[in-house]
C-alpha cells in the first residue's frame, strides 16, 4: 500500500470527518483522554447515533474521570440505563476509580491494557487518538477496510493489524485511526459499499474482483438459544416494587422488577399481564409479567409517574410499559 494512499485517506478525513462530541478536529492537539476512553467504551456494540446524546449527558454530569470515580455505582448504572451491555458499565466504574487512584490515564497501549475493561482495540484507540502512539486500532470497520483493500477472504487480526500499521503515516496516528473508522462506518460498509466515494478506490483489490461485499467472508451465524423468565408486578398506590439485580451477571446491579431466574422452560399455570421479547447477544428472552400481592425481597416503591428516574434497562422498561398498557387488568 503506497504512502500516497494514506495521504488520500487523511485528506478525505480532513474534508469529511464526522463531528462527534468526543473528537478533536484533524491536525489539532489530541482529544481529552477521558472523553476518548468514555466514548470508546460506550461505542462497543452500540451505534454512534445512540451514543452521542448519552455521551453528552454523561460528561455534563461527570465532566472528569475524577468526578465519575467519585459517583456511586447506583448513579452511574442509572445513567447508563438503556445503553445495554451492562458489564461495560461495571468495568467503567472500576476503570474510572483505578485511573483516579493513579492520578491520570496511562499513555501507552501496554499500560492502558492493564485497566479494567480495556482490551486490545480500546487500548490502541485511546493510545493513538489521545496520546499519539503509532499503533493500529482494529475494530470491525477497520478490519473490513483492510481486508477489502488487500483482498483477504479471512480477516486474521494479527495480519490486519500489521497491514494497518504498515499503512499508517508517522505523523498524527490518531487522525489515521479515526479516518479508517469513518471510512468503514460510512463508505466501506458491510453491504452496499459506496466504492466510488472512497479515496482508496484505485487501490482496492476487492473492488477489482467486481464483488467487494464478498470480502471478508462472513462466518455462519450461530443459532441463538431462547429462554423464559418471570417478572412480578407488585403495585400499590400508584407505585411499583423494584429491586436491584445481583452485582455480577447479566444486567448486574441494575434496577429491575423482581422475578425468577431465566431458564429454557416456559412457565405454565400463571396468568400473565404481558409478555415482552428481548434479544441479548447470546440468547433471546420472553419475559412474562405476572401479578404478585406483596414484596418478598429487598427493594423500593417507585412512583409510576416517575418511572424514568429509576434507571431501568431496556428489558424492564419494555416490561413495565407493556404491563401499563394492560392497565384494565391491574389494580393500581
Amino acid at each position: 500500500m503506497t504512502a500516497n494512499a494514506a495521504r488520500r485517506l487523511i485528506q478525505h478525513y480532513v474534508d469529511n470527518f464526522r463531528r462527534l462530541p468526543w473528537r478533536a478536529s484533524p491536525g489539532n492537539l489530541p482529544a481529552d483522554p477521558y472523553r476518548v476512553w468514555l466514548s470508546e467504551v460506550m461505542l462497543q456494540q452500540t451505534t454512534v447515533a445512540t451514543v452521542a446524546p448519552r455521551f453528552e449527558r454523561f460528561v455534563a454530569r461527570w465532566p472528569t474521570v475524577e468526578a465519575l470515580a467519585a459517583a456511586s455505582d447506583e448513579e452511574i448504572l442509572s445513567g447508563w440505563a438503556g445503553l445495554g451491555y451492562y458489564a461495560r458499565a461495571r468495568n467503567l466504574i472500576a476503570c474510572a476509580r483505578e485511573v483516579a487512584r493513579r492520578g491520570g490515564f496511562p499513555t501507552t497501549t501496554a499500560d492502558l491494557r492493564k485497566l479494567p475493561g480495556i482490551g486490545a482495540y480500546t487500548s490502541a484507540a485511546i493510545a493513538a487518538i489521545a496520546f499519539g502512539e503509532r499503533v493500529a486500532a482494529v475494530d470491525t470497520n477497520v478490519e473490513r477496510v483492510i481486508a477489502r483493500l488487500h483482498g483477504l477472504e479471512r480477516a486474521d487480526k494479527a495480519a490486519i493489524s500489521a497491514l494497518a500499521l504498515e499503512m499508517m503515516p508517522l505523523e498524527h496516528p490518531g487522525d489515521f485511526v479515526q479516518a479508517m473508522m469513518d471510512l468503514g462506518a460510512t463508505i466501506c460498509r458491510p453491504r452496499a459499499p459506496r466504492c466510488h466515494s472512497c479515496p482508496l478506490e484505485s487501490d482496492c483489490t476487492a473492488l477489482a474482483t467486481g464483488n467487494p461485499e464478498a470480502f471478508p467472508k462472513r462466518p455462519p451465524r450461530a443459532v441463538r438459544p431462547h429462554r423464559h423468565g418471570l417478572a412480578f408486578w407488585i403495585v400499590r398506590n400508584g407505585k411499583v416494587w423494584l429491586v436491584r439485580r445481583p452485582p455480577k451477571g447479566l444486567l448486574g446491579g441494575m434496577a429491575a422488577l423482581p422475578g425468577s431466574e431465566w431458564s429454557d422452560a416456559q412457565p405454565t399455570g400463571l396468568q400473565t399481564i404481558a409478555t415482552v421479547h428481548h434479544v441479548f447477544t447470546h440468547f433471546s428472552l420472553d419475559l412474562h409479567v405476572t401479578a404478585r400481592g406483596e414484596p418478598e425481597s429487598h427493594g423500593w416503591w417507585q412512583p409510576l409517574d416517575r418511572i424514568e428516574e429509576a434507571g431501568l434497562p431496556t428489558l424492564y422498561r419494555k416490561a413495565i410499559g407493556a404491563a401499563l398498557a394492560n392497565h384494565d387488568q391491574l389494580a393500581v
